[in-house]
């Protein structure tokens, strides 16, 4: 499965079955995880066979099942990007998962952070986990809001590129499905901006994410 397909197959899901990760991919994942620590300064850490996380009430209420794997995005409190940052390298992480056959879920609040089995220094916090596993089914497509009202480049000058980044920003993932973001263009290069609110900087980082990994351009 390539990058644009996994965009388009993955969706949110929150039940999971009774396995543990396959060799493999649990090997892949771990070395992505070491690869994107380096690249962005988090401390990502990927977490398998807890089963004390996602053993709440609130958890049971946001209808999780199984949900014994886990990246925890944990990143220095000083950093100023450290929101957009966990929603870029979380993202990236996703979609190697979907690409290796397994499912995820963004999580913000309904989990244990006192129950995690995380390493967190005193400078560092835990702003959220993405559940992993294999899933009991796939999920269902969230419904986007109409293409007009989060870019302001007109149909006729969108770059063949630009299309393909839009199409991409579009099926990613936000908080409540809220969607706070704006795609333009600028000097011919694409700028994504939010429009605040809560988790919508971690929710630029994912939707930037997905713009660059199917047009190829970087965001600005």
């Amino acid at each position: 499965m390539e990058i644009k397909e996994a965009i388009k197959q993955r969706h949110s899901v929150r039940q999971y079955k009774v396995l543990p990760l396959e060799a493999e991919a649990k090997e892949k994942l771990s070395a992505l995880v070491k690869e994107c620590n380096a690249q962005s300064g988090l401390n990502i850490q990927l977490v398998c066979d807890d089963t004390e996380c996602f053993n709440t009430f609130l958890a049971h209420y946001g209808k999780f099942k199984n949900a014994n794997n886990y990246f925890a995005m944990v990143g220095k409190k000083s950093m100023g990007n450290l929101d957009e940052l966990v929603g870029y390298y979380g993202q990236k992480l996703v979609l190697e998962a979907q690409m290796l056959g397994l499912n995820t879920c963004w999580v913000a609040g309904t989990f244990g952070r006192k129950k995690c089995k995380v390493n967190i220094a005193a400078d560092e916090k835990l702003l959220c986990v993405i559940s992993l596993g294999y899933g009991e089914n796939q999920g269902t497509a969230h419904k986007s809001k109409p293409v007009e009202k989060l870019c302001d480049v007109q149909e006729s000058q969108r770059p063949d590129w630009f299309k393909e980044g839009l199409d991409a920003a579009l099926l990613a993932p936000t908080a409540l499905n809220q969607q706070k973001f704006k795609i333009s263009l600028k000097d011919g290069e694409p700028v994504i901006t939010t429009k605040g609110g809560p988790m919508t900087k971690i929710d630029l980082g994912i939707v930037k994410y997905n713009f660059e990994a199917a047009s190829g351009h970087k965001c600005k």
